[in-house]
C-alpha cells in the first residue's frame, strides 16, 4: 500500500512514472476512478439602485455579475451504504460529508483531487480539496501490522472560511466492536501563522491604531487643498477622499485590510505537530444508519519559533473536527435525516449541515 501511495503522489505531481512502476500497478490504482470537469452558472443578486442628493438627485445602478462555478477533479471514493449516486454524471456541485471521515468504506487507497473556481455574489475565490486516504483492518495477522493503521494526506483551501493548510496524519486504530474503532496518533499541519495580527505593531498605548501614519507609509498622501480642507490620494495619485469623514470611514478600512493581507502573504508557512485521538462509528441497515467520526488535538508541540501559535494563546489549545450522518425510515411513508460536519483549527471555524424529513403521500 505504501508503494501505491508513492505512485499516486507522483502521478498527481505530473511526474512520468511509467518507466519506474509497472503499467498494471498504475492501472489498478486508477481503476474505478472518475475524472470530471463541469461549469455551473446562474443569476446572482439583482441590480440595486443607489440614490444620492449631494449635487442634486442622481442614481447609480450597481450590478452584480452572474454566479459561476468551474470544477475539475479526479476521485476514487467508495460510497457508504447510505450514499446513492443520484445523477448519471458528476457536475461539480457534489458535497459528500463522508469525504471528511478518517476511515473509508473499503480497505486500501481512496483519493480526491478537486479545484473549484467560483464567483458568488460578485466575489471571486478558489476552493481546493485534495486527499489520499488509506484505511484497512481486514485479514491482518498481527495487531501492529499496517492494516491496523489509518493514513491520510490532505490539502484544503476554503475561500469563504479563509482557511488553507496541508495536513498529514498517521494513526493506530483499535477496533472495539464491529461498528466502533478508536484511533491515536500524530498530525502534522503546514499553514500560514494563524494568530498573527499585522496591526499589533501599530497599536498605541490607548489601544487605538495610528492609521494615518500607516497609510502614509503605504504610499497614501494628505495635502492641503488651499480652501481649508485636505485631499487624500492613493499611491497612484488618484484622489480617494476630500474630507476626514470619508477618509476614516471608507479609505482607512481598505488600507488596513490591504496591509494585513500583504503582511500575511509575506510570512513563511509554519509547521505544527500535534497529538490526536479520535473515533469512527459506522452502522448501516436499510431502515436506519449512523456514521460518526471525530478527532481531538489536545497537545501541540511548541518549537519556540517567532510565529508559533503558542505565542498568541495561553499555553495549549484544542483543535477538533467531527461529523455526523444519521437517517431513519420510520415506516414506508416517513423518514428523516441529519447530516453535518464541523471543524475548528487555530480558533477558525468552518462547518455546514442539513436536516429534514421526507413523507411520501399515496
Amino acid at each position: 500500500m505504501v508503494r501505491k501511495l508513492i505512485i499516486l503522489l507522483l502521478l498527481v505531481s505530473n511526474i512520468t512514472v511509467a518507466q519506474t512502476f509497472g503499467k498494471e500497478e498504475i492501472k489498478d490504482l486508477l481503476k474505478f476512478s472518475t475524472f470530471y470537469a463541469a461549469v455551473n452558472g446562474g443569476t446572482s443578486l439583482s441590480d440595486v439602485d443607489v440614490f444620492s442628493v449631494d449635487n442634486g438627485l442622481s442614481t447609480q445602478t450597481i450590478s452584480t455579475p452572474y454566479d459561476y462555478n468551474f470544477t475539475i477533479g479526479l476521485r476514487k471514493i467508495a460510497r457508504f451504504g447510505y450514499e446513492n449516486k443520484a445523477q448519471t454524471f458528476y457536475d461539480g456541485t457534489e458535497s459528500n460529508y463522508s469525504d471528511a471521515a478518517t476511515v473509508g468504506k473499503v480497505k486500501g487507497v481512496e483519493y480526491l483531487f478537486e479545484v473549484d473556481y467560483k464567483r458568488q455574489e460578485g466575489v471571486d475565490y478558489m476552493d481546493q480539496h485534495h486527499f489520499i486516504r488509506f484505511s484497512s483492518d481486514d485479514g491482518c495477522p498481527s495487531e501492529l501490522c499496517i492494516n491496523f493503521f489509518a493514513l491520510k494526506l490532505e490539502y484544503l483551501e476554503d475561500g469563504f472560511a479563509d482557511i488553507k493548510y496541508f495536513e498529514a496524519s498517521e494513526r493506530y486504530r483499535q477496533r472495539k466492536s464491529k461498528n466502533l474503532s478508536w484511533n491515536v496518533g500524530a498530525v502534522h499541519r503546514l499553514a500560514e501563522p494563524y494568530g498573527y495580527n499585522a496591526l499589533d505593531e501599530w497599536l498605541l498605548d490607548n489601544g487605538d491604531i495610528h492609521y494615518t501614519y500607516l497609510a502614509l507609509q503605504e504610499g497614501y498622501s494628505a495635502t492641503y487643498d488651499g480652501h481649508g480642507g485636505f485631499q487624500y490620494k492613493d499611491p497612484s495619485g488618484e484622489v480617494v477622499a476630500t474630507s476626514p469623514e470619508v477618509w476614516e470611514a471608507v479609505v482607512i478600512p481598505e488600507v488596513l485590510a490591504d496591509y494585513t493581507e500583504k503582511k500575511r502573504n509575506e510570512l513563511k508557512k509554519t509547521i505544527q505537530h500535534s497529538f490526536v485521538v479520535g473515533f469512527d462509528y459506522y452502522k448501516y441497515s436499510k431502515q436506519t444508519w449512523m456514521h460518526a467520526w471525530g478527532s481531538l488535538m489536545p497537545y501541540h508541540y511548541d518549537d519556540g519559533s517567532e510565529f508559533s501559535y503558542h505565542n498568541y494563546v495561553d499555553g495549549q489549545w484544542y483543535d477538533y473536527s467531527g461529523g455526523l450522518i444519521y437517517g431513519i425510515k420510520v415506516n414506508k411513508n416517513l423518514g428523516y435525516f441529519i447530516e453535518g460536519k464541523y471543524n475548528k483549527y487555530w480558533n477558525r471555524e468552518w462547518y455546514d449541515f442539513k436536516l429534514g424529513l421526507n413523507y411520501t403521500i399515496f
